[in-house]
């Protein structure tokens, strides 16, 4: 059987290469929002997130000096379950007269949990006694003193250095009330943050409202400060929870319909009688 030639196959060849062109361009489209969808998967929105970015460097620094108080240890006792809820990985430095490094960077915020327990009254005490706290290894040699705030912010930053964490950062936990001595070394590492970007958060331990002002001062922009409260009477704090995964479920739609669209613009013509089509089919 002989071919017949058909006049219009320019044209035909012309169409060809356009649908050729949108099944590409849907396929590459489809794979994008397939790649998506998965990264949207793996990375779903907690609740509360950690206090710097999981990807950050970060240093916890918190002070034990002697001007904390009771109502100051109970915040210090939920702000640390707070860290310990919200994970992430971080070191730890504890100053008061002094500063040492704790925790080495890059632990996980789980570390922190044996530490809170010196924090809480215990719930069960001696009939006739009051309740007061656990003694704990700073309150010993001299440690629990004069507060320099800028022993343990310098040598957090010396440790992000050291460390090369690509996105250094901060969460000072303090009552913000400095040595007066202890102001010109403090300003000194302010300008080191601000000169190496190091980003901090400070919550603000009861904090008055003009030592606020004078962080805010010094650090500028490289500080953020936060209350640290008591909204949870009974001192527990909830693990965070997976927020509804919007993106995720828009994504599987969007997905959804452009595989439809691949089957319809993708269906290939097939010549001959209609009889033929239904014996071959």
């Amino acid at each position: 059987m002989k071919e017949i030639p058909y006049a219009g196959t320019a044209s035909l060849a012309r169409q060809a290469a356009r649908t050729q062109l949108v099944r590409v361009l849907l396929w590459v489209a489809l794979v994008v929002l397939v790649v998506l969808t998965a990264l949207a998967a793996r990375h779903p929105r907690a609740s509360a997130q950690p206090y710097v970015p999981p990807a950050a460097g970060g240093i916890v620094v918190l002070d034990l000096s002697a001007s904390i108080t009771s109502d100051t240890y109970s915040r210090i006792h939920q702000t640390l379950q707070q860290l310990v809820a919200r994970g992430g990985r971080y070191g730890l430095v504890v100053f008061s007269s002094d500063a040492y490094e704790a925790l080495p960077p890059g632990t996980p915020a789980s570390a922190l949990e044996p530490i809170v327990r010196y924090f809480a009254v215990p719930r069960k005490v001696v009939p006739g006694e009051q309740p007061s706290f656990p003694a704990n290894p700073w309150g010993a040699g001299n440690f629990t003193s004069g507060t320099e705030i800028s022993l343990g912010l310098d040598l957090a930053r010396r440790i992000e250095l050291a460390d090369h964490a690509p996105h250094p950062a901060v969460v000072l936990i303090s009552d913000l009330q400095d040595d007066p001595n202890d102001l010109s070394r403090l300003n000194a590492v302010a300008a080191e943050y601000k000169l190496e970007h190091i980003r901090s958060t400070a919550i603000a331990l009861n904090a008055a409202p003009e030592d606020i002002a004078r962080f805010k001062g010094l650090f500028g922009t490289a500080i953020s400060i936060i209350p640290a409260g008591l909204s949870n009477p009974t001192g527990t704090v909830p693990p965070p929870h997976t927020a509804f995964p919007t993106w995720l479920v828009v994504l599987t739609a969007v997905v959804a319909l452009l595989l439809g669209a691949v089957e319809v613009r993708s269906a290939r013509l097939r010549w001959g009688s209609a009889e033929t089509l239904e014996a071959t089919a």
